[in-house]
């Protein structure tokens, strides 16, 4: 196949997956840069595509990937890591991150929070915290899936009633919402 007949083929895919792109992203800016990045990522990988096969599907995958790809960098973009020994995750919008003697009072809460919470709650939600998906931590400790969800549930409710006042400060005040 010549460059020539790719670039038709592939142009002639532009409007489902301009749809598509907007299903990803919700936002007419953003789909036409997934768009844009697709067509891109598709050119400069022609010799990937397999004559024969399913180029809508193929299109599809690139500009999946692409999507995946950019959300998982924003992400880690807004995420910010602490430092301390126990090094908890918090997602902290930028504009509180200005205030570093607050910071490390909320944290020391948390930390304290997290401490106090009965050894079986602590060592389920700690795992949570980490990224341990419910069944390896199930795995981990060896009991059923259903009390590693109900620990981390009431561990929550725990340390939502705990740390109540952040949670007033900083607007998630659910009596309100």
């Amino acid at each position: 196949m010549t460059k020539v007949d790719f670039d038709k083929m592939v142009a002639c895919e532009l409007l489902p997956l301009r749809h598509f792109a907007l299903s990803l992203t919700r936002n007419d800016e953003d789909a036409g840069d997934l768009v844009q990045e697709t067509m891109l990522k598709a050119i400069r990988y022609m010799d990937k595509f397999e004559e024969g096969t399913n180029l809508r599907g193929w299109l599809y995958t690139i500009m999946k990937n692409s999507f995946i790809n950019k959300y998982r960098r924003d992400v880690k973009r807004n995420t910010f890591l602490d430092s301390t020994d126990n090094g908890y995750f918090l997602d902290i919008p930028s504009h509180r991150a200005d205030n570093e003697a607050e910071l490390k009072f909320i944290r020391r809460d948390l930390e304290y929070a997290i401490e106090d919470l009965p050894i079986e709650l602590k060592v389920t939600f700690t795992m949570n915290v980490e990224g341990y998906k419910y069944h390896e931590i199930a795995e981990e400790l060896g009991i059923p899936i259903g009390t590693v969800k109900t620990r981390i549930f009431v561990a929550r409710r725990i340390l939502r009633k705990r740390l109540h006042a952040y949670g007033e400060a900083f607007g998630y005040d659910r009596k309100k919402a």
